[in-house]
């Protein structure tokens, strides 16, 4: 027999193997095509060693941060690991803007393995809370879109937006000293918001070139990966190598985005004053988006082709399993279900979100019902879940006394999520869009009950 043919026979060979050793579990397919694919030389491939399961997501505003989150909290689930969450006076978040220390982490999320919340990132209370081995990661987006997301996103709760005539962003950029405030509440947004959202000095002169060079460096020397959002398929393959995980580990819905009447073009020259303005963010994103096509080569552009391709066909099988053909993506006004349907920061910008279809319990097990439901379900109603289903472990797990645990009863297969089929509103009716009051706010209007964190099952506004 050739040499040729003995390899393709041990080829085939150690697939099947594969495919067996693995029960029929998908995820065999990248593993499979590892065997030709260069791996990372400091990370090896998926499948040679245990998953990473310590990981720390700074998630940075208007970056694809949430559908991050949303995929790192499925993780934490199917993998039966604890994902640190906010106490109930920090909301949603970790006490945004304020510095991040241990204090904002509720008790029952303790000790965590992954956290994912929004924040400001402060290095050592982290490395006090989270183990020795964790990976920090975090995602940036060009400077430009962002900033015309932030404006848009905020232009009713940020006051430097605020006092702009029209909410015009050609006037705040010809302008933006005579409407900006720096020590303003929500100052952060209009400046240099990844700068102030790793913790650095948002309001450093463009001049002091030195500081800008360190605090890039010490970002790369803390944060093992940096995602780029116009290229996150193929910031994903990286993390995929980085952390050792699974395809399935890395598949996602595209989360809290605008309608495109939302969203404004850039007229000539904007991009390049929104990027004066915010040269703190621009000399990030300019840094780490040239180390992530670094990686990638290093990773092989045939490889993370082939890597890229088999994710999105995983993902378009995995959402005509769900939704069938079309995605049932709303406007949030129109979803009928307010345990679906996403915060909506002003009258003036529409976030879309996605509705159930209400053949979805046909045929479907618990299982695969679960995972459509937590793929759609947005930030704030999903944290509130996962605090209620960690909440219930914790006190199981420390046995606290019957009197203490009828305050929060178990529901046998209860999950927290909205049922599968909603109440239609009255005729003539149109359902409220769900309220949250500006980020940062202490004042929270949407935080869950101290005595039930979870969601209210099937609840629908008329």
């Amino acid at each position: 027999m050739s040499q040729r043919k003995i390899f393709l026979v041990l080829v085939a060979i150690s697939t099947v193997s594969l495919l067996l050793h693995h029960g029929g579990h998908f995820s065999w397919t990248m593993e499979a095509f590892h065997l030709g694919c260069p791996a990372i030389q400091s990370h090896p491939a998926a499948g040679l060693k245990p998953k990473h399961t310590n990981v720390v997501f700074l998630k940075t505003h208007k970056t694809a941060s949430t559908t991050m989150q949303n995929m790192l909290f499925r993780f934490a689930e199917r993998n039966n690991l604890t994902a640190a969450l906010p106490v109930q006076a920090c909301s949603h978040q970790f006490c945004y803007p304020r510095s991040f220390t241990s204090h904002f982490v509720h008790p029952h999320t303790l000790p965590p393995n992954i956290i994912t919340s929004h924040m400001r990132f402060n290095k050592a209370e982290l490395q006090r809370l989270m183990p020795n081995d964790t990976i920090y990661v975090t995602i940036l987006r060009e400077p430009g879109h962002m900033f015309e997301s932030l404006f848009s996103y905020y232009n009713q709760h940020c006051q430097s937006f605020r006092r702009v005539p029209n909410g015009s962003l050609e006037a705040f950029l010809e302008e933006p000293w005579r409407y900006y405030r720096a020590d303003e509440k929500d100052s952060m947004y209009a400046r240099n918001s990844l700068t102030f959202d790793l913790g650095g000095d948002k309001d450093r002169p463009t001049t002091d070139v030195a500081y800008a060079r360190s605090f890039v460096a010490e970002v790369d020397r803390v944060f093992s990966l940096v995602l780029i959002a116009e290229h996150f398929d193929e910031s994903l393959v990286l993390l995929r190598h980085l952390l050792s995980w699974d395809l399935e580990d890395i598949l996602y819905v595209k989360l809290n985005m605008r309608t495109p009447s939302s969203k404004r073009s850039l007229t000539p020259g904007l991009p390049a004053k929104i990027r004066a303005w915010n040269s703190l963010d621009a000399r990030l994103y300019d840094h780490f988006n040239a180390s992530l096509w670094r990686q990638l080569s290093a990773l092989g552009p045939a490889c993370v082709a082939r890597e890229v391709r088999l994710l999105r066909q995983a993902q378009e099988r995995l959402m005509r399993s769900c939704f069938g053909d079309r995605m049932p993506l709303r406007s949030a006004a129109q979803i009928k279900n307010k345990e679906l349907r996403p915060w909506q920061p002003s009258g003036k910008v529409d976030i879309v979100g996605y509705d159930l279809p209400g053949n979805l319990s046909s045929g479907f097990s618990s299982q695969a019902q679960d995972l459509c439901l937590k793929l759609i379900l947005p930030e704030i109603q999903y944290t509130r879940v996962l605090l209620r289903s960690q909440s219930l472990r914790y006190r199981r797990v420390h046995q606290l006394r019957p009197q203490q645990q009828s305050h929060t009863p178990q529901q046998p297969g209860r999950t927290g999520l909205p049922r599968h089929r909603s109440p239609q509103p009255a005729a003539g009716t149109r359902p409220a869009a769900t309220s949250k009051p500006a980020a940062g706010s202490q004042s929270q209007t949407t935080r869950p009950k101290s005595s039930d964190p979870g969601l209210i099952v099937g609840k629908t506004e008329t």
